[in-house]
């Protein structure tokens, strides 16, 4: 975690000032999967794009479904709509969307395999998501502040050896074992995850995210090795361009294990999942979570109740309010809305 009040200058947005460690006017907020299928706005616009992959690499229509929750809800900041896959993408991986099945991606299952990827700067694919980071700052008020993305490497690495699969097992016996050809294609991960992450800055994201969201997968010296250490490398390459831009890192499901998270030297921000508590968090980091999606589908005396009891526990200079995971499928969007209600006036 740094400390960076001398750094940076003072801004209009509190995500930003949070994330800087600068006084500010109220407890950001931003909900992961904020615009999705959940919005009957996102899902006009699905169908006009077609498939999934099409809304992804359309700009205009990707800048706008980025923008929608934010024409419904006071929130602090846009997530960029994108998806963790377009780095295999972009490195030459065949991928498709099967309606109901998930992602279906090309393999990565030895040296040959790993050779054969290309670097992703200046790919169609990272091109389009650029212009969509470059179309929505421009529609974004002053104190709304965009955020980018890339997956972590070890998810990341993950679907590519299985597939498009949420079954890691190969993945994971290519981790225990230190094959030549997974720790190759770790290495790779960090260098195009950082060039992908400096090309969103370059268009104008102003905080940016890695999402480990398979990082429980692994402990003890794996999880250091292909979690903790992926994230750090990708953290100091940003770093090394564009010194000035939060990051935050989320690495779900290591439990007892965030305060080294945490602790990772660049590292602005670190999300949390609901299982966390809250106060065994170092009182010098800024977390960010950590409201159960699942409330959300309990209703508005539920979350109300939620709310009040994680805004209580965290100094809202310190905490940006969020979901421990993201948005599901079937949420009323006026519970969203009386979530964003409850935090405006527990702080008011």
């Amino acid at each position: 975690m740094i400390d960076r009040k001398s750094e940076a200058p003072a801004s209009g947005s509190a995500l930003l000032d949070v994330l800087n460690r600068r006084p500010a006017v109220r407890r950001p907020m931003w909900f992961m999967r904020q615009a999705g299928r959940y919005l009957p706005e996102y899902r006009a616009v699905r169908e006009k794009a077609g498939s999934f992959l099409d809304l992804c690499y359309n700009p205009e229509l990707a800048a706008e479904v980025t923008i929608q929750p934010l024409r419904r809800y006071d929130l602090d900041a846009a997530i960029l709509f994108a998806d963790i896959l377009v780095v295999p993408h972009a490195m030459g991986l065949p991928l498709k969307f099967e309606e109901g099945e998930g992602p279906v991606l090309g393999t990565v299952r030895s040296m040959a395999d790993v050779e054969a990827l290309k670097p992703v700067a200046s790919t169609h694919e990272v091109t389009q998501v650029c212009r969509t980071v470059a179309l929505t700052r421009r529609q974004l008020q002053p104190h709304q502040a965009l955020i980018g993305f890339c997956g972590a490497p070890w998810t990341v690495a993950s679907y590519m050896v299985g597939g498009g699969s949420s079954d890691r097992v190969m993945a994971k016996v290519a981790a225990y074992q230190r094959q030549s050809w997974f720790v190759k294609l770790m290495d790779r991960l960090v260098e195009e995850s950082v060039a992908y992450l400096c090309a969103q800055a370059d268009a104008g994201a102003q905080v940016l995210q890695i999402f480990d969201s398979w990082a429980g997968d692994l402990v003890a010296s794996e999880l250091e090795e292909f979690v903790l250490k992926p994230m750090g490398a990708i953290i100091a390459g940003v770093r090394a361009r564009h010194p000035l831009v939060p990051i935050i890192v989320f690495a779900r499901g290591i439990g007892s294990q965030q305060r080294k998270a945490a602790a990772l030297p660049g590292a602005s921000a670190i999300g949390v999942e609901t299982e966390c508590d809250l106060g065994e968090l170092p009182g010098n980091v800024v977390v960010q979570g950590n409201l159960d999606p699942v409330a959300l589908l309990a209703g508005e005396a539920v979350v109300r109740s939620e709310v009040r009891r994680i805004c209580s526990a965290i100094d809202r200079q310190r905490h940006i309010f969020n979901l421990g995971h993201g948005i599901r499928l079937g949420t009323d969007p006026a519970v969203v809305g009386a979530v964003v209600e409850a935090v405006r006036q527990h702080d008011g």
